[in-house]
């Protein structure tokens, strides 16, 4: 079976940047649904944000945004469509 894959954008709140080496690791290991990255510092606000342009399958993003969720002090939001 063929999984159909969807193309979306995810967006990643960092409130404690303690956490940015376990990002890291995980956005790595999920570099092959990862199109682009942006990060940016908001200094004013304490935090960082990051957003993924991502191309995979929705159990690979799902996968992706659950590892990700599963941190304390990062929120994660993802909006996929059909390809």
């Amino acid at each position: 079976m063929v999984l159909e894959r969807r193309i979306g954008v995810i967006g990643i709140v960092v409130e404690n940047r303690e956490q940015a080496p376990r990002i890291n690791s995980i956005l790595s290991g999920y570099g092959e649904v990862i199109v682009g990255r942006m990060g940016i510092p908001y200094r004013e606000r304490g935090l960082s944000v990051i957003s993924l342009i991502v191309d995979g399958s929705t159990d690979e993003i799902g996968a992706l945004t659950g590892k990700l969720g599963n941190i304390s002090g990062v929120r994660v939001k993802s909006a996929l469509v059909t390809r």
